[in-house]
Parts: structure tokens; C-alpha cells; sequence
């Protein structure tokens, strides 16, 4: 790694994606780095990512694109289908054209497969120290530096505190005080399976959506193609957060009963079901304190629908690190302020486009998703790119969020 020289020390609280990134970039600029991870190890769980080319610069920014590439999987084609007729509404290709025009490949990984590259990168920087079992609940500023304080009763001081921990973050609920994250009432359920199982005419390599009223379903082959990511989601007014329990197989089967065709024959393949409750936040012009900032989920954490939560979170560590480059201590807060701008209005963009997608895309019925599907019909490969130019395009087109 060509790190910068800095005798400055961040502190960055959660070690999942963002907070490895952050540290990454951090790092890159000549930053000492101490990674506060709560659970007792650094890992990472979940199923499969979709990994969009703005992902994949701010990932080759961090110096981790190449090994993330090599555990991804290229998909040929992004497909909408209408889950009630079996209709193939539109179809986005994402091979050589699309990557020309996006400078990056559209991907999808395990969770792992994005993960461990980055976490590899922190374990061999000199500047990243990680430590494991350092619950942050709580920081305190006074002209020296930033001091957090954990559930396990240990301190840590440095110069800045990135708060990286999460949709729950305590970092979050001492700055902004928003209280807890919003329950947006679906709820989704994840299988991951052995590719083998699936039969061979069900292998399609694409993100297939089936969007039927009150339900969506999507599946795409992960793990460098040994197996199937299986996500589908009800609207089913959930008001309590669940994440991750288990859920037996039948109750899976029996609440998408009107699932039919391909997809049922999918849904009928899942194993060892997990359910989660989404949830997001309204979005907020100010996640900056003095030397606390927050990053990822922490900040502007976003519904699955537009399939950037983990981009986002590799933007926010991209541009952090830019913009702390070169900075003295005095400097730390404006920069951080200067963070802040530069990232609010692209997130909370995305966060209301998240929704939007969930209300307007996925579930609508009768009249409104025949309007829906005539509106994709109508629109040619270059129209479809124009409209995803925004999101999934490169810096500096990352800027040029109305």
C-alpha cells in the first residue's frame, strides 16, 4: 500500500464494509487506523451482493478491485419480469456495451466474496489496527481529540471518529438523536443453495426479478458460481424488526403462495430460510460533529430496492479519505463538514429512490402495474442506460446528482 505521511490516528467505529473501507482509505492517506469490530471476530454474514461499476471504482480506488473481481460473478443481463403473466417486461444487458459506457462491469458476490478482500487489505496495512470485541456505545470531544467509550468498558482516543456501525449505530443516535430506524413493514427471506441443485434450465446468468402485487423475488448465482441467492420479499405490514431468524421452509412456501411458473420452482428449492424486516431512515442533511462523522448505513442506511447500500458505503470511504487527505489536525472538522456535503444529497437521492422503487416498481397491481410494464416496454437499451447513468456510473458522475 502507498500510504501518504500523517502522524494523525482515526478511530473508526464497526468493522463490516464500510468500516474496512473507510480504514482502507483512511490508511491509503497516511492515517493510523484503529477498527472497533463489536462481535468477537471480524467477519461477515448475509447472502449475495450486487455490485454496480460504481462500486467497482471506488473499490480499485481502495486497491481491492482486482481480488474482488476475481470472486465475482458477470452477469449477461438484468431481467424484470411480471410475476402474475410470466412476462419477460424488459431486459438490460450489461455486458460489453454497458461496460464500455460505465467504464466497470456489473457483478454479483456473496457477502464473503466482497468481504474478505477487504479485510485481507486491513490485515496487511501497517497503518490498520483491528480489534474485535469493542462494543462502542458512546464518544466524547475536547480540544485534544475524540474518545470513545465501549459497553466493555474500554477507552479509545484518536484525532476523528467515523461512525461505521450500522443502521443502530450509537454513534448515529448521540449525534443525530433520530431514534430508532423506521420499519418500512416488508419483510424479506434469504436462502442461499448449492448450484447442483438447481436445475440446469433454471441457471440463467442474470439478476431475475419477479415483481407480482404485495411480493417481489430475486435470484442470481453467487460464489463464483457454486450457488443460488434466493431473496424474496412480502408486504406484509410488518411492524416489528426481525433480523436474521430462522424461518422454516414451509412457512416460506405457504405465504408466497401465488408464486407460479420458474420462480416456484426456485422458491420450492430453498434451504435453511432466514427473515429479515426493512428498514431505513429518513434521510438528514447533518451527520457531522467536529471530528465525528458517520459513514455507510450509519448514516444514510437504504431498502434493498436500488441495490446500492454496499456502492454507497464504498463511495462514502472513497471520498472521505480524498477529502481528509492531507489534512492537519485543526482542519479535521471543516473536512469532515466538506464530507458531508459532498455525499448528502447523492444518499438521500438514493435512499427516497429506494423507497419509490419498493411503492411504485415491485408491488404494484391492476392498473398500475400495466402501467409500469408499458412504461418499461417502451424503453430502448440506450434510454434504460441513460436513466441508471446517475447511479451507477463512475466519478466523477458521482457529482452530477441533480
Amino acid at each position: 500500500m502507498n500510504a501518504k505521511e500523517c502522524t494523525m490516528h482515526a478511530l473508526v467505529a464497526g468493522g463490516g464494509i464500510g468500516g474496512l473501507a473507510a480504514a482502507l482509505s483512511l490508511a491509503r492517506q497516511g492515517y493510523r487506523v484503529t477498527v472497533l469490530e463489536r462481535a468477537g471476530a471480524f467477519t461477515e454474514l448475509g447472502a449475495g451482493i450486487q455490485l454496480a461499476p460504481n462500486a467497482f471504482d471506488a473499490l480499485d480506488r481502495l486497491g481491492v478491485g482486482r481480488r474482488v473481481r476475481e470472486r465475482a460473478v458477470y452477469i449477461a443481463e438484468l431481467r424484470f419480469m411480471d410475476g402474475v403473466t410470466g412476462e419477460n417486461v424488459a431486459t438490460v444487458p450489461v455486458t460489453e456495451r454497458y461496460r464500455r459506457r460505465f467504464a466497470n462491469p456489473y457483478a454479483v458476490v456473496h457477502r464473503v466474496d466482497l468481504y474478505q478482500p477487504l479485510l485481507a487489505a486491513c490485515g496487511a496495512a501497517d497503518g490498520i489496527e483491528l480489534v474485535s470485541g469493542a462494543t462502542v456505545r458512546s464518544y466524547a470531544q475536547d480540544p485534544s481529540g475524540v474518545t470513545v467509550s465501549t459497553a466493555e468498558g474500554r477507552t479509545f482516543s484518536g484525532d476523528l471518529l467515523v461512525g461505521a456501525d450500522g443502521i443502530r449505530s450509537a454513534i448515529r443516535d448521540q449525534l443525530v438523536g433520530d431514534g430508532d430506524p423506521r420499519i418500512c413493514g416488508h419483510t424479506i427471506y434469504r436462502s442461499v443453495i448449492p448450484l447442483r441443485k438447481v436445475p440446469e434450465d433454471l441457471r440463467w446468468n442474470a439478476v431475475t426479478l419477479w415483481a407480482a402485487p404485495g411480493w417481489h423475488f430475486v435470484h442470481y448465482v453467487i460464489g463464483g458460481g457454486k450457488y443460488l441467492n434466493l431473496a424474496a420479499t412480502i408486504d406484509d405490514g410488518a411492524s416489528t424488526a426481525v433480523s436474521g431468524r430462522p424461518a422454516p421452509r414451509d412457512h416460506v412456501r405457504d405465504r408466497f403462495g401465488e408464486v407460479r411458473g420458474p420462480a416456484r420452482r426456485l422458491l420450492e428449492l430453498g434451504e435453511e430460510w432466514r427473515e429479515w424486516v426493512l428498514c431505513d431512515r429518513d434521510p438528514v442533511d447533518v451527520w457531522t460533529d467536529g471530528r465525528v462523522t458517520l459513514l455507510g448505513d450509519a448514516a444514510h442506511p437504504m431498502l434493498q430496492y436500488a441495490a446500492q447500500g454496499a456502492c454507497q458505503s464504498l463511495e462514502d470511504a472513497v471520498v472521505l479519505g480524498e477529502v481528509l487527505g492531507g489534512a492537519a489536525f485543526g482542519d479535521v472538522p471543516e473536512r469532515l463538514e466538506k464530507y458531508n456535503a459532498e455525499r448528502r444529497r447523492r444518499t438521500a437521492r438514493i435512499q427516497l429512490l429506494a423507497r419509490e422503487m419498493g411503492e411504485q416498481l415491485y408491488h404494484p397491481a391492476g392498473e398500475a402495474a400495466r402501467v409500469r410494464n408499458a412504461m418499461l416496454r417502451s424503453m430502448g437499451e440506450d434510454d434504460l442506460y441513460q436513466h441508471m447513468a446517475w447511479l451507477h456510473g463512475a466519478r466523477p458522475l458521482w457529482e452530477e446528482t441533480p
